[in-house]
C-alpha cells in the first residue's frame, strides 16, 4: 500500500512538474530578459555606429581609456557570453527551449541568442528546430543558426544569412588587414530567395546582405577554399 502510494505521489508530481514548464513564466521571463540585455550590451557597443562613432564618450562611461577600447569591449563580450551560456544549459535542462508559450514574446528568442552566439550550436539545433517546428519560435531564427553551423561545418547554407572575412597578414607592412566580405556560399542559389520566404524571412537575400554592408556576389565553396586567410 504505501508502496502503491509512493508510486502515486511521484506520478502527480511529474504530471505537476511537466504542466509547470508549459505554464506561462514570469520569473524565468525577467531572468531571460536580463540575459539578453547583457548578451547585446557589448556587441552594441562594437555594432551600433551611434556607439562606435563616440569612443570618447564610451571609454569614459567604461572607466577605461580610448586605446583599451579594442581590446576591452570584445574580452568584456566574451567573458558575458560564456557566464549566459553557463547559465542557459541549465534552463534548457530545467525547461526544454523557453518558447512563447513559457516566457512570451520577444523574450522566446533570447536563448536563442545565447546559443547563437556560442560553440555548442551542433549541441542545440535540434532542439531549436522542434521550438521553431511547434511554432514556439519563428523558424527563421532556427534557419539563421542552420546556416552558421553549416558554414563552421565548411558546407554550404540554406538561407543565405552568413556572411565571412578573413584577416589577411599584409607583407609589407607585417599588418593584419581585413578582405572584402562575402556571404557564405550558398546551396542552390537560384531558389534561396524562395527557401527564404518560406521560412518567414521578410528579404531577399540581396537585400539582407546590403543591410549587413556587403556587397552581394556568388561564391563558392572552391573560391572560398582558394582564398588568402594567413
Amino acid at each position: 500500500m504505501k508502496a502503491t502510494a509512493s508510486l502515486l505521489l511521484l506520478l502527480l508530481l511529474a504530471a505537476f512538474s511537466g504542466r509547470a514548464q508549459n505554464q506561462f513564466n514570469p520569473d524565468l521571463k525577467r531572468e531571460l530578459d536580463s540575459i539578453y540585455a547583457v548578451d547585446q550590451k557589448w556587441r552594441s557597443m562594437l555594432f551600433n555606429p551611434h556607439q562606435r562613432f563616440r569612443p570618447d564618450s564610451l571609454a569614459r562611461a567604461l572607466g577605461v581609456t580610448r586605446q583599451s577600447l579594442p581590446t576591452y569591449i570584445p574580452r568584456q563580450m566574451m567573458r558575458t557570453d560564456s557566464l549566459n551560456l553557463l547559465r542557459m544549459r541549465l534552463i534548457l535542462k530545467q525547461y526544454g527551449y523557453p518558447g512563447k508559450t513559457l516566457v512570451g514574446e520577444p523574450t522566446n528568442e533570447a536563448a536563442w541568442y545565447v546559443i547563437q552566439h556560442s560553440d555548442e550550436i551542433d549541441r542545440y539545433l535540434p532542439l531549436i528546430k522542434k521550438a521553431a517546428n511547434k511554432g514556439e519560435l519563428p523558424f527563421y531564427f532556427y534557419a539563421q543558426m542552420l546556416d552558421r553551423q553549416l558554414m563552421r561545418e565548411g558546407k554550404e547554407q540554406l538561407y543565405g544569412t552568413q556572411a565571412m572575412g578573413y584577416n589577411v597578414t599584409n607583407p609589407a607592412t607585417g599588418r593584419r588587414e581585413s578582405q572584402r566580405p562575402f556571404v557564405w556560399p550558398i546551396k542552390d542559389v537560384a531558389g534561396v530567395n524562395t527557401r527564404r520566404q518560406k521560412a518567414g524571412f521578410k528579404n531577399t537575400v540581396e537585400e539582407n546582405a546590403a543591410i549587413m554592408g556587403i556587397s552581394y556576389r556568388v561564391v563558392t565553396l572552391e573560391e572560398v577554399a582558394k582564398m588568402p586567410k594567413n
